[in-house]
């Protein structure tokens, strides 16, 4: 049986009593009387459209066919289903048409504490739970409207949201609270008429869950549907709060439906049987109110210990920003002691860096000084080497001439040698000088092939010289062939030197003029040889003079690879420490941040408050005055209220399953939250 009391009709208001009353409200509310004829207008089709079904359906219910063998304990139970189910239509057209009422003259958006809309929740809640069928389970009997809401995300998925959302909820215990949860999300969204007419376009889906004679399986859910569709005109933002939903008592208040008695003087008995009714209406609100006042003070008894609970966090959380601010006072200290320390090690490496730049400056310009001056006397040691090869094949010339004429003088003299004793020996002299000058050329020889060798040294183009020895030994090859040609002439000459003797002491005189020319040239030659040992040696002191700077330049560069490793060295010494400091740095600043957070979280536990409708009548950012264009919004995370432009945007909370309207203030203030907590 159902938790509510049938009440007199009489004690209804009727629809002239309500006209009057709209005719004396005042010009303010009068723009609202379009829409309310439009729900009006379709609640009244709706119900001449199934009246008729209705009739017959309850003429088909009281008036028993003939021959039919029904007790009259079912015609009775009939009858009281069919009662019922009258007066929850009647409950439900009543809360429906006085909740659209009082929205359209309240002028803003519901909440989940406006008395009509929680009436309506309650008759609703009824009117779903007429004819449930009683599941067993493990746990024992369970009977709740959850079950055919759960179908409609099945059978429509727009639904999905709703369902998710609700089962999301960590709050909700009961199915009781999901179902309650499930329908304000449904009056949210205005769809609720929707959502109904799909489950009732499925009844073979319903008759699992409700009894062939429930409200919901016959033509009133019909009714009810249509009737449902007037709500579209209504806002409301409805708080879920999963206490609320799975506590609460689904009892209907009917102190919104009763009207004081009029004209007591003509309708005394009217007004005693309206007197027992307030009498057994006022007993029900005690008891009522008796069962609130215990929820209450289970709350408050809840609400205590949380407070307790907050007290303790609040002491431990001051103790913790006390250790934090002597953490940070600590590192802050060691943070100015690694600074000084840094700072006095960067000068020092930055002193001895600018004292090593000038060293290798300086050691540099000497080093650039000291291989210009080799590379020119590199280029002078070339110019005296190409003259010494063109002295050389000079004297190489004259010495193959020399031996052709001593090899034809030596023919000569021994074919007269009766006659020309003195001329053989002029020609021994003259081999004795020819053969002082063949050693000393051999000398000469040696010494230019150790000069060769010494420039090869320098230079390291001794093939030249194989070349230059090759050409000379040609030249050899040629003198020979020149001699054996000679030897044959001399064998023809033979026999014409018999009358050319005259010729041949006229000869014997140039060649001894020849002889004294040629001592002279031997003798300048010598001194050329000796100027030429003397510039070699000075040639090989220079060379010692090169190696020595040479080693000298090995070390240099040794020292300055010593240099460059301790300069790495101090170099990463100097990044260790810039990644310690960045890392305090990160230590602190992430420190700041925790600090900020536990004094935003404390400001938002002293100071926020839900403000209330009544209390603002000016936007608290823009200063505009509130209107019927002009809405109240409330932010959710500090509880004040915005016109819609201040108010636009909208953010995920903790205490909120889904993105809720947030102020403009408290949306940079969270965004710039985030972004601190993510770096």
């Amino acid at each position: 049986e159902e938790d509510f009391e049938i009440i007199d009709k009489k004690q209804l208001p009727d629809a002239a009593e309500l006209r009057n009353e709209e005719k004396a409200k005042p010009e303010e509310a009068r723009w609202s009387a379009p829409i309310l004829s439009l729900a009006k207008k379709a609640s009244e089709n709706l119900a001449l459209s199934y009246g008729s079904a209705l009739k017959s359906a309850s003429l088909v219910g009281l008036v028993s066919k003939p021959g039919s063998s029904d007790s009259p304990a079912k015609t009775s139970t009939r009858c009281h289903t069919m009662e019922e189910r009258a007066n929850l239509m009647n409950m439900i057209k009543l809360s429906i048409k006085i909740l659209i009422q009082s929205a359209l003259s309240l002028g803003r958006t519901l909440d989940s504490d406006f008395p009509p809309l929680q009436q309506f929740f309650v008759v609703l809640e009824h009117c779903l739970k007429h004819g449930l069928k009683v599941k067993k389970t493990f746990i024992g009997q369970n009977k709740s409207f959850f079950g055919p809401l759960e179908l409609v995300e099945k059978l429509c998925p727009e639904a999905s949201d709703i369902a998710t959302s609700v089962k999301n909820l960590p709050e909700l215990k009961t199915a009781v609270g999901r179902g309650r949860a499930w329908l304000y999300l449904a009056l949210m969204q205005k769809k609720l008429a929707d959502y109904l007419k799909v489950l009732l376009d499925h009844k073979h889906l319903l008759s699992e869950f409700y009894e062939p004679d429930a409200l919901m399986m016959e033509e009133e859910g019909a009714v009810i549907v249509g009737l449902l569709v007037g709500l579209n005109v209504i806002d409301a933002n409805l708080c879920l709060k999963g206490e609320d939903l799975d506590s609460q008592v689904g009892v209907i208040d009917f102190s919104l439906y009763l009207k004081e008695t009029q004209d007591s003087d003509g309708k005394q008995d009217g007004g005693i049987t309206a007197v027992l009714d307030q009498k057994h209406y006022v007993e029900e609100l005690n008891r009522h109110l008796s069962c609130t006042v215990a929820d209450l003070q289970n709350k408050i008894d809840c609400l205590e210990k949380t407070n307790s609970k907050l007290q303790e966090e609040l002491a431990a959380a001051t103790d913790r920003i006390g250790s934090l601010q002597e953490e940070q006072q600590q590192l802050k200290q060691q943070n100015e002691l690694i600074r000084e320390r840094s700072e006095k090690s960067v000068e020092v490496t930055k002193e001895d860096t600018k004292v090593e730049l000038d060293t290798y400056k300086q050691s540099r310009q000497g080093l650039d000084e000291m291989y210009s001056d080799v590379w020119k006397q590199l280029k002078e040691e070339k110019k005296i080497r190409l003259e010494l090869e063109k002295e050389l094949e000079l004297q190489i010339g004259m010495k193959t001439e020399m031996e052709i004429a001593m090899k034809l003088l030596e023919k000569d003299t021994h074919e007269k040698q009766d006659t020309l004793v003195a001329l053989r020996q002029q020609l021994e002299e003259v081999k004795a000088i020819n053969l002082q000058m063949f050693h000393k050329s051999q000398n000469a020889e040696c010494s230019l092939q150790q000069k060769t060798e010494a420039i090869s040294s320098f230079e390291g183009k001794t093939s030249e010289m194989m070349s230059s020895m090759k050409q000379m030994e040609e030249r050899l090859q040629q003198a020979e062939k020149a001699r054996q040609a000679a030897e044959e002439r001399c064998n023809k000459m033979k026999q014409e030197l018999a009358g050319r003797l005259d010729s041949c002491r006229q000869q014997m005189s140039q060649l001894d003029s020849k002889c004294s020319s040629l001592e002279k040239e031997l003798k300048s030659e010598k001194e050329q040889r000796q100027t030429l040992q003397k510039e070699l040696h000075q040639e090989k002191d220079a060379t010692t003079l090169l190696k020595t700077e040479l080693q000298q330049m090995e070390g240099l560069k040794k020292e300055l690879r010593k240099l460059q490793d301790e300069n790495q060295q101090l170099k990463k010494v100097h990044e260790e420490q810039e990644q310690a400091l960045e890392e305090m740095g990160l230590h602190l600043s992430q420190s700041k941040l925790k600090m900020e957070d536990i004094k935003e979280v404390n400001k938002a536990l002293k100071g926020h408050t839900w403000l209330k409708d009544d209390e603002a009548t000016h936007c608290k950012q823009c200063k505009k005055e509130f209107s019927i264009s002009r809405r109240k919004h409330h932010c959710r995370n500090c509880g004040d209220i915005f016109c819609n432009t201040c108010s636009s945007n909208e953010l995920a909370l903790p205490s909120y399953p889904k993105p809720v309207r947030v102020c403009d203030n408290c949306h940079t203030l969270l965004l710039q939250r985030c972004s601190s907590n993510s770096s």
